[in-house]
């Protein structure tokens, strides 16, 4: 007879790999930090404190307070220019003294976004009275 291939035994597999545990339960909705960095892009504000969890959430309410006060002192001022740049020979000045202004604006806003996200808490000096007793109430 033709060479016989000799019989092995098929060996039992390695016992499948245990099943990794489920994650931990995660809390639903944004971190603190992440929802009071989100409040500076103004709209998630006013539904931060609309909806729950994050209106009954003190620093959340705080920045997204002060977001809108920031968004409203930053209209104000820039009608405000805009009001007195139609004056003759102070248009040109003011219109430049504007831009600057509306720079430091957008250079505040920055700062207070990425402190926000960093999880600290920076106040606006005059604004951020207003949010804070905003806040408490």
């Amino acid at each position: 007879m033709p060479d016989e291939i000799p019989f092995t035994p098929i060996q039992p597999s390695a016992p499948p790999p245990p099943v990794p545990p489920a994650p931990p339960a995660s809390q639903s909705g944004l971190s603190d930090s992440a929802a009071s960095g989100l409040a500076y892009l103004f709209i998630p504000a006013i539904i931060f404190l609309a909806t729950e969890p994050y209106n009954k959430n003190a620093t959340v309410r705080f920045h997204s307070w002060q977001s809108i006060f920031l968004v409203i002192a930053n209209i104000v001022v820039h009608i405000g220019f805009r009001i007195v740049g139609h004056i003759p020979f102070l248009g040109l000045l003011f219109a430049f003294v504007g831009m600057l202004i509306g720079l430091g604006f957008f250079i505040l806003w920055l700062i207070v976004m990425i402190k926000a996200f960093n999880g600290q808490r920076f106040k606006i000096p005059v604004i951020g009275d207003l949010a804070e007793k905003q806040a408490k109430g």
